[in-house]
């Protein structure tokens, strides 16, 4: 994939094709012929829905469920919901089915008989989850034995298509604005809970589908010690926005997702509260940037985690890992916040030496540079890797810290 590949407004419809076909031949792959896939964002990737997300208790229960076949372009979807939903395909006759709900027995038996009617018998049936109503009327469901789509649907969406770019850019877009018109009223005095209720309103002005994180607005400790305690020994992160008033000198990791058509942003910044950061903290953003650069010098089709780790520690200084423990150098991005290449975790090197860059992968680099007396340093850059190296797509200052 190249930058003239891009384009400005995505093509919905060649889009669907063209991931379905991604899709179909990552279930030839593994031997499914039928997938049922009841993960918010697994429906979405399938069937090209989306919907506006209210209460996020209630994705578990009141939500679509899609049925793809190995030898039917046309997916068929289970749908709660008939208005709001954003950019999605006319399905045709007998595909749009009504909701099944499939935390209850009486839901499984239900799509137990839908699903007889659409799979024909002997069929190897994959599902991404499983709710204890259909585990208790598994035989019912799966006659054979459901499979495990855990693989399927994360290699058909580990590389993106041109137009899902362009949405994602979209959402990206959406989101830099909204956070510039919050930026713009940070001051002491501020509730937190302000900044989110400023972004999001913002945000769908502008025409997000979906808010699909509680927006972050992290007060960091001066120090470790006088931070939350946590059972690895490294910072808390992330803490829920609460009604706290902002006062001046308050260190703020910000983090925010939104979705336009069903595929996801991701913004990562440093704000400091009412005054300009300090020589310790401008230095902090400095090792922040050298640490990125190196990542980004070797990051390029071919490249493995392991290359990516590497460089990151390297560039640091003090051979330790400059992103905080639980968490991840660097995830790619999608119909999910965080989805596979992930870089960096907690599996070890070893996960890292596998995971090989794509041209079509999305990498969200997030490196943390901490020191005590200082609050730290976080930012998140989104990257598109090409054939010959990687397109940035973010497009937002590192102010108060740098241009």
């Amino acid at each position: 994939m190249t930058v003239t590949d891009l384009p400005d407004v995505p093509d919905i419809a060649r889009m669907r094709r063209e991931t379905g076909r991604r899709l179909r031949a990552s279930m030839a792959r593994d031997g499914a012929d039928a997938l049922v896939l009841l993960g918010n964002s697994n429906v979405s990737y399938a069937t090209g829905v989306s919907w506006p997300l209210g209460d996020s208790g209630l994705s578990h229960v009141d939500r679509p469920v899609a049925v793809i076949l190995a030898d039917d372009p046309v997916p068929h979807l289970f749908m709660p919901y008939r208005e709001g939903a954003g950019p999605g395909p006319e399905l045709p006759d007998g595909y749009l089915h009504d909701p099944v709900y499939l935390e209850y027995d009486e839901g499984v038996e239900l799509f137990a008989r839908e699903l007889a009617g659409l799979v024909p018998p002997g069929a190897v049936i994959a599902v991404d989850e499983i709710t204890g109503a259909m585990r208790r009327g598994s035989r019912r469901l799966f006659p054979h034995g459901p499979a495990d789509a855990s693989r399927i649907v994360p290699a058909a969406k580990a590389v993106k298509t041109p137009d899902e770019v362009a949405c994602m850019r979209r959402a990206l877009r959406i989101t830099e604005e909204a956070m510039a018109d919050v930026e713009r009223a940070l001051a002491p005095g501020v509730r937190q809970v302000d900044l989110s209720g400023r972004f999001v309103r913002r945000a769908f002005q502008l025409g997000a589908t979906a808010n699909l994180l509680d927006p972050i607005w992290q007060v960091m400790p001066p120090s470790r010690a006088e931070g939350v305690w946590t059972s690895h020994g490294d910072l808390a992160l992330p803490l829920l926005t609460t009604e706290r008033e902002l006062v001046r000198g308050d260190v703020l990791w910000i983090d925010v997702s939104i979705s336009w058509g069903g595929y996801c942003s991701d913004f990562g910044r440093t704000w400091l509260v009412g005054q300009d950061p300090s020589p310790r903290q401008r230095a902090q953003y400095r090792r922040w940037t050298e640490v990125v650069d190196a990542v980004r010098d070797v990051t390029r089709a071919g490249a493995t985690g392991a290359d990516l780790t590497k460089a990151a520690v390297e560039a640091h200084g003090d051979g330790t890992r400059p992103w905080v423990r639980h968490f991840y150098l660097g995830h790619g991005l999608g119909v999910d916040a965080a989805e596979m290449p992930f870089v960096g975790t907690d599996l070890g090197d070893q996960f890292d030496q596998s995971v090989v860059l794509e041209p079509g992968n999305i990498l969200v680099l997030e490196p943390v540079i901490w020191e005590d007396g200082t609050g730290g340093y976080r930012a998140e850059e989104v990257m598109l890797i090409t054939d010959d190296g990687y397109l940035p797509l973010t497009d937002y200052p590192y102010t108060p810290y740098g241009d």
